[in-house]
């Protein structure tokens, strides 16, 4: 377990720590189903160590989830330009924590307010609550948009504009089912296809032209 993911979770875990104990007076059975609700919230901020390759014209995934679309879009908010849009659900199962797709510094960070649709639905890119990032390198700038979904309410930010982060890093979460959106340049090759999961900070998603 990572300090600053559990961190996250703090008046949760105090929540249910605490009703555990309370619950000790009322009915064993109670205490242990508050008890379930801590692991279960431990196990939901997981977030484990990641390799990612080294090659630099590999693009990986920003988050943990199954692959919903792969679609040319325009990006309007960064980019302004046709783009290739990866979409990753990420269902309460998955890993949270958001990763940087590829080595480069941060340009760009904005928030948006917005609603809290289900995460699959295809409008939700539109109108759901969002963060949207933008990753400069030498090769290219690949924007990462986090959208929060029925479930998730609170897109956390780790990172800071200016700063120089690699490949895998994290840079923030998700809590609760959610969206990651990654806009790849129309010249990348794209190794991922709707239904496939992935793996952030780790699985190849997309390579960059030499």
């Amino acid at each position: 377990m990572r300090a600053q993911t559990l961190f996250e979770a703090r008046w949760i875990l105090a929540i249910f720590a605490l009703a555990v104990v309370l619950g000790l007076f009322f009915s064993m059975w109670l205490s242990l189903f508050f008890l379930l609700l801590l692991v279960c919230t431990i196990a939901f901020f997981r977030d484990p160590n990641r390799a990612a390759p080294t090659d630099p014209n590999l693009i990986v995934a920003a988050a943990d989830g199954t692959i919903t679309d792969v679609v040319e879009v325009d990006e309007k908010e960064v980019l302004k330009a046709r783009t290739r849009r990866v979409g990753i659900f990420l269902s309460i199962f998955d890993v949270h924590t958001n990763r940087v797709p590829i080595d480069g510094r941060i340009i760009y960070r904005q928030h948006r307010a917005g609603l809290c649709l289900d995460a699959r639905r295809p409008d939700c890119s539109e109108k759901n609550e969002s963060m949207t990032w933008a990753f400069e390198s030498p090769r290219a700038t690949i924007v990462v948009r986090q959208l929060t979904g029925a479930i998730a309410r609170r897109i956390v930010a780790w990172a800071q504009i200016g700063d120089e982060l690699k490949k895998g890093d994290r840079f923030g979460m998700i809590r609760f089912g959610s969206r990651t959106e990654v806009f790849l340049p129309l010249n990348s090759e794209v190794l991922v296809k709707a239904g496939d999961h992935v793996l952030g900070g780790s699985t190849i998603i997309a390579r960059l032209p030499d």
